[in-house]
């Protein structure tokens, strides 16, 4: 279900907290509708990896954003239901690395901080291309591509949340509890949500889709819904 290319590059932002969905809803649209991606939280996670193999401090603000303006990355599609999105850095498939839950926590230290965001602006942007582009994130609909033509914020319980991130990691047979993974989400909403700069919350206008008792075919019925009656 390709869509044809239209004079202007349409733009799809979908925002929401960690563990809503968001990349597996993006990889899907990505397909149906033939868009490139772009996976924002991903290079927040990558600027936190590659200050770490650099020794740079997650609180020197300048140095992380000098990091960020040199980033090299690109996303390509799987076709894998566990892993539908690949992040490929200077050439290197750094999927698994930028995976883990400590990239995540390096990702939330890094997104608050001014120098950082805007020296990565330039670099969101450039993903939009023809014949579209689906954007996840956190400030995709309110500050990246304010004026996307279709908004989406997906959210869920921290319950639910960590109910699914505690079945992806048992399955891959890692250790973890369930209890401390709730934690966590707890704890990294709050910082997203409160942060002076680009705070986590819904775009103005943006189709709110709560995914907590939903399977993911359903909210991605939702979401194609939703995207198919704005486009057309």
């Amino acid at each position: 279900m390709t869509k044809a290319v239209s004079k202007n590059i349409p733009v799809i932002a979908i925002d929401g907290p960690s563990g809503s969905g968001k990349g597996v809803i993006t990889q899907r649209l990505a397909r149906a509708f033939g868009y490139h991606i772009l996976d924002s939280g991903a290079i927040y996670r990558l600027i936190g990896l590659v200050a770490r193999k650099h020794g740079v401090s997650l609180e020197d603000e300048a140095a992380l954003a000098a990091l960020a303006e040199k980033l090299d990355v690109s996303f390509k599609t799987t076709g894998d239901a566990e892993d539908p999105l690949a992040i490929w850095l200077e050439g290197y498939d750094v999927t698994r690395d930028v995976r883990t839950d400590e990239a995540g926590v390096d990702a939330s230290k890094v997104a608050p901080l001014a120098e950082v965001r805007e020296a990565i602006r330039l670099l969101q942007r450039s993903f939009k291309r023809p014949p579209g582009l689906i954007a996840d994130g956190r400030d995709m609909g309110t500050v990246v591509f304010a004026d996307a033509d279709v908004k989406i914020y997906l959210t869920a319980s921290a319950q639910a949340r960590a109910e699914r991130r505690y079945k992806q990691l048992k399955d891959k047979d890692i250790s973890v509890s369930l209890h401390s993974l709730f934690m966590s989400i707890r704890e990294r909403d709050k910082r997203d949500m409160t942060r002076e700069v680009a705070p986590l919350k819904p775009a103005s206008h943006a189709a709110i889709i709560d995914s907590t008792s939903l399977s993911i075919d359903e909210v991605f019925d939702q979401a194609l819904a939703i995207v198919t009656g704005k486009l057309d």
